[in-house]
């Protein structure tokens, strides 16, 4: 017996990384999942690996006619939603006097706006004591020379889930952020090597613990915040960074 047998879940951002990872735990905990994807080549190899319970709907977070078209054919197929894991996210190099208009709207589109309106338009279908998990970043709590406008959408998510958390305690919805530190996956890899050699050595450095974590360790902290070993836990922030923000 899975930990979620029954449910149904949506992971945005899960065509690869953090995102698949979380999906496929999910799956095999006994989950349906939904998996979002802005690329449909990378989104249809990610629900192969999930397996017979994924779900792809390729679209974009940041557009607001993809959510509609979304949380449409999730009510059309489950007619609910018992977890939503908003895991889309990008992010650019961009030190203060190099930062374009163009990187800005795209890092507060998806990461910013692709959450607040994920969430905002998943209202509807989520059940009484569903579970929203909002992804944030290590880079959020500590200095990172070259990803101001990065970690300011990731503090604000933080931001964000604490008052969700209150404005859903009354339906029993809980709102809880996960944040990673350094973790193996392709757009982690792609952003750190933007990095100047020599500079952002803090983006690189894998943790006290020696090594980068691996998408399966936060996937197994999203699997806790989505099932039923954390009905009493909201408003929270879980680090998964193996140390780096607190030692």
């Amino acid at each position: 017996m899975g930990q979620l047998d029954g449910k149904s879940t949506l992971v945005t951002g899960g065509s690869s990384g953090i995102g698949l990872a979380i999906a496929r735990r999910f799956a095999a905990e006994g989950a349906a999942v939904y998996l979002t994807g802005r690329r449909k080549a990378e989104l249809d190899a990610a629900v192969a690996q999930v397996g017979a319970r994924g779900i792809a709907v390729q679209g974009d977070v940041s557009d607001l006619g993809d959510l509609d078209r979304l949380f449409a054919e999730i009510a059309n197929r489950s007619g609910r939603l018992d977890v939503v894991v908003a895991n889309a996210g990008v992010g650019d190099y961009g030190p203060l006097g190099a930062i374009t208009e163009e990187e800005y709207d795209r890092t507060t589109s998806i990461n910013l706006k692709g959450t607040i309106f994920t969430v905002q338009k998943a209202l509807p279908l989520l059940t009484a004591g569903a579970s929203v998990v909002l992804l944030s970043s290590s880079a959020a709590l500590r200095a990172v020379p070259g990803l101001g406008v990065y970690a300011a959408t990731k503090a604000a998510i933080r931001n964000l889930a604490r008052t969700w958390a209150a404005e859903l305690a009354g339906r029993g919805i809980r709102v809880n952020t996960l944040t990673p530190g350094f973790v193996e996956t392709p757009g982690g890899d792609e952003l750190r090597a933007a990095f100047p050699h020599g500079d952002g050595h803090t983006a690189t450095e894998p943790s006290p613990l020696g090594r980068a974590g691996r998408p399966d360790e936060v996937a197994a902290t999203a699997l806790y915040l989505a099932g039923d070993q954390s009905t009493f836990t909201t408003g929270a922030e879980l680090l998964v960074d193996g140390g780096v923000t607190q030692l």
